[in-house]
C-alpha cells in the first residue's frame, strides 16, 4: 500500500473537489472518472459512458433493483444506470458542490446524499448491487469501505470496484516520483495494489468473481485532460485563477505524473467484480 507523507482526511478530499469543481467540469465534464476505449475511435464522452455501461453489465443489473453508488460525484453514473437499467440508486458524495449539481439535475429513482460512505446510515441488507468508480482511493479506512459494502448488500449482492492501483512491488523512483506524489497531490490517503484490494475484499466477506486490468484502455484520459487544461488556461481567466491560485492547485502537477505512471506501468487501473455469499453460504 502506498501511503503519502501527508495523508488527507475526508474534509481535505471534500475541499479538493469543492474548490476545483469548475475545472473538473470544464476539462472533463460531469463524469469524474476515466473513459474506457474499445476501438480507439470513441469520443471522450462516449468513453466515459462506456465505462459506466461496463460496470452495469458486470453487475448484471435487473429492473427495479436497489443500488448504491459509493462516491457518486455529480451523480452522472447513477443517472445513466437508473435510466438505462431501470434501477433505483442511492449515491454518496463528500463534495457539497457535487451534491448541489446532482440536485440541480434530478431524475426519477436517484437520490444523492452529502455524506461519508463510512457513516452512510443505510440499513443492513438493503441493496442488491453497489459500485465504486474511482472513489475507494479517497477513503482513509479501506477495510471499512469493503465492510460497509458487505453489510449493506443483500446475500448474493454484487459489487464492482474500479480503482487506481499501484503496480505490484513498485519501488524506488516509481514510488518517490510518481505514486507517492500522485497520492499527495490528488488527496488520496493511500493507493493499494491488486493484491491489497483482493485481500481486503475477502476479509470483508466477498468472493472475487473477476478482475480485469484495463490500464491501456483508460490511459488516454490524461493526455486528453492535459490538452484541454492547457487550452482552458490560455482561453479562460477564471480557469487560470483557480489553477494558479487555488489551495488545491498542486493537483495540476499530477496530470503529467499520471501520464508517465501509466506509460511506465507504475500505476494500473483495475476493475474488480465481487459478490456477497448467499444465506446458504454459496457464492453470490
Amino acid at each position: 500500500m502506498i501511503v503519502p507523507k501527508s495523508s488527507p482526511n475526508a474534509v481535505a478530499v471534500a475541499d479538493h473537489y469543492d474548490e476545483l469543481d469548475p475545472i473538473y467540469r470544464r476539462v472533463w465534464g460531469e463524469h469524474v472518472h476515466h473513459g474506457l476505449w474499445s476501438t480507439g475511435g470513441e469520443t471522450p464522452a462516449e468513453a466515459v459512458e462506456a465505462l459506466v455501461d461496463s460496470v452495469g453489465s458486470r453487475l448484471q443489473l435487473l429492473p427495479g433493483e436497489a443500488c448504491v453508488d459509493i462516491g457518486c460525484g455529480y451523480g452522472s453514473t447513477a443517472r445513466q444506470l437508473a435510466v438505462a437499467r431501470s434501477v433505483r440508486v442511492t449515491g454518496f458524495t463528500l463534495s457539497a458542490a457535487q451534491a448541489d449539481y446532482a440536485a440541480a439535475h434530478p431524475v426519477p429513482d436517484v437520490h444523492i446524499h452529502l455524506r461519508d460512505w463510512l457513516a452512510n446510515g443505510l440499513p443492513d441488507a438493503s441493496a442488491s448491487a453497489a459500485w465504486a468508480i474511482e472513489s475507494s482511493e479517497h477513503i482513509v479506512d479501506k477495510p471499512r469501505f469493503f465492510a460497509e459494502a458487505n453489510r449493506v448488500l443483500l446475500p448474493g449482492g454484487r459489487f464492482v470496484v474500479c480503482a487506481w492501483l499501484a503496480e505490484t512491488d513498485a519501488g524506488g523512483w516509481k514510488v518517490r516520483h510518481l505514486l507517492e506524489p500522485i497520492c499527495r497531490e490528488g488527496r488520496l490517503p493511500s493507493m493499494g495494489t491488486r493484491e491489497d484490494y483482493e485481500a481486503m475484499a475477502r476479509a470483508a466477506g466477498f468472493a472475487i468473481d473477476g478482475y480485469e486490468d484495463v490500464s491501456r484502455r483508460v490511459a488516454r484520459t490524461w493526455t486528453i485532460c492535459a490538452r484541454r487544461l492547457v487550452k482552458a488556461l490560455l482561453a479562460d481567466r477564471e480557469t487560470r485563477r483557480l489553477a494558479l491560485g487555488a489551495r488545491n492547485r498542486i493537483f495540476v502537477l499530477s496530470i503529467p505524473r499520471l501520464i508517465l505512471a501509466y506509460r511506465t506501468g507504475a500505476m494500473r487501473y483495475g476493475i474488480f467484480t465481487l459478490s456477497k455469499a448467499r444465506e446458504n453460504g454459496e457464492p453470490g
